[in-house]
């Protein structure tokens, strides 16, 4: 990367998020997307998780400039010296799961995760999963409100939220987290290999309907789903180099 690196600025919906893109334009220059070393993304966690998906093709790497409510895979939002902030960046390589779904009518569905992949149930009934990992059936029956597989990166975001594991970003496992587990109850999820291969099955499918959501892509009403990590898939963000993703995560894990 050049000391120098040409930017392309995109935004949230958020007015801060728009001035500021405007602001940062107007002295830096906007360069097209496809013409652009780095994508400066202005926004909260939400809108990085967005930019991520819509240039996943692209490859290039992303610096987010919190302009949001949650900035956790955010750099603080400043004006000055950002070409040399950007040249001075660490990069965090993160590999997203891949999620081969399939509905009770026997529709097939893929997505990507960069989080997590969760089952959710839909509707006051509790779900029950059978979870198998390599082939293997380790859960025969779990009577919860759902379960999910979440990545390093996505560790401290809903997986977190549902007292799963913090995982260093360079670890080389997925956390496998229930959300409200009822039977077995004591049951708090497992730490798994990276090259893991889990199916989730919904048991009692017609009578306790159950979602499955890749980040923001759901599929209602799902009898199968199968989730693997996608080495072939390597995004790239940016942070400030005394507050690496890498440190986050190391920090979160002494937050009280």
């Amino acid at each position: 990367m050049s000391a120098a690196p040409r930017l392309a600025f995109l935004a949230s919906d958020r007015p801060e998020a728009i001035e500021a893109r405007a602001r940062l334009a107007a002295r830096y220059g906007d360069t097209p997307q496809g013409e652009a070393e780095v994508l400066v993304a202005l926004g909260g966690d939400g809108f990085m998780l967005e930019t991520l998906h819509r240039t996943i093709d692209s490859r290039r790497p992303i610096y987010g400039m919190n302009r949001g409510s949650v900035g956790f895979l955010m750099n603080d939002y400043a004006e000055d010296d950002l070409p040399e902030r950007i040249a001075a960046a660490e990069q965090a390589t993160i590999h997203p799961l891949s999620m081969q779904a399939l509905d009770h009518e026997g529709r097939h569905y893929a997505a990507l995760a960069i989080n997590e992949v969760s089952l959710l149930r839909q509707t006051r009934q509790t779900a029950k999963l059978a979870i198998s990992i390599d082939g293997k059936v380790r859960m025969p029956e779990l009577s919860c409100d759902g379960v999910m597989v979440a990545t390093p990166a996505g560790s401290t975001a809903y997986n977190l939220s549902a007292h799963g594991p913090i995982i260093p970003i360079d670890a080389k496992v997925l956390a496998l987290t229930p959300i409200s587990a009822f039977r077995p109850r004591r049951w708090r999820g497992a730490l798994l290999s990276h090259t893991a291969k889990v199916r989730i099955e919904v048991l009692e499918a017609d009578k306790r309907p159950v979602s499955a959501v890749a980040d923001n892509f759901e599929v209602r009403r799902v009898a199968r789903v199968d989730i693997v990590e996608d080495r072939s898939v390597g995004l790239t963000m940016l942070f400030d180099a005394e507050r690496s993703l890498e440190e986050r995560v190391l920090a979160e894990q002494f937050s009280v």
